[in-house]
């Protein structure tokens, strides 16, 4: 009973510090499993035993990673934090109020720097990252869309949607796209913020 008491002191702790594992069955580590020293409910000593199999005890990352089940951008990342920061780099971030637009700046930079550090990351594996790293889902083809914006530059700018601007010219009262520069105009004022595309050079003679 005391034994039991002491388990569940301990599962309380760790949830209040943020470094409970929700899920301490994926770590099959044999000293995670026949240990009782090593606790698969800790997630900092989970984290930090798996950089030790690595650096020290020379575990291949794939190995690594299977052990403690956790994916590669997850102890990219680990392995970044701890040689910036030590042990506190391994502490989960607090988890705020999320913020309108999920994939911020900082989450994006965060996905370039993985996959400029290992360019065979998959855009699944990625989206698993986020949701561990920052606490947010999103959805593979909306990632796929904001690096691709990224790359191009336009993040931050509203890009033209040639079908928005179909559908709000089809709803011009008694009117008609007679030009080019109807068209653009109309796309020009959905990039910059309208709603609606407005009448420029529409029914004038």
């Amino acid at each position: 009973m005391a034994k039991r008491r002491m388990v569940d002191v301990k599962t309380a702790e760790l949830d209040r510090s943020g470094t409970l594992n929700p899920h301490p069955e994926t770590i099959v580590d044999p000293l995670f499993q026949n240990n009782p020293f090593f606790d698969p409910r800790d997630l900092l000593q989970a984290r930090y035993e798996m950089l030790r199999r690595h650096h020290i005890e020379g575990r291949s990352i794939v190995e690594a990673t299977q052990a403690f089940g956790v994916s590669r951008p997850t102890f990219y990342h680990a392995q970044a934090a701890f040689t910036e920061q030590g042990l506190a780099g391994l502490l989960p971030q607090l988890r705020g109020p999320k913020s309108r637009h999920k994939l911020s700046g900082e989450v994006l930079q965060h996905v370039l720097a993985l996959k400029t550090a290992d360019p065979t990351l998959t855009t699944a594996q990625c989206v698993q990252e986020i949701r561990q790293r920052f606490g947010i889902s999103v959805h593979r083809r909306s990632l796929e869309r904001a690096l691709q914006s990224k790359k191009n530059g336009a993040i931050g700018r509203n890009p033209i949607d040639l079908r928005t601007c179909r559908r709000g010219l089809r709803g011009i009262e008694g009117s008609a796209v007679r030009d080019r520069a109807t068209w653009f105009a109309c796309c020009w004022s959905q990039r910059v913020g309208s709603m609606r595309p407005r009448r420029v050079g529409v029914g004038k003679t």
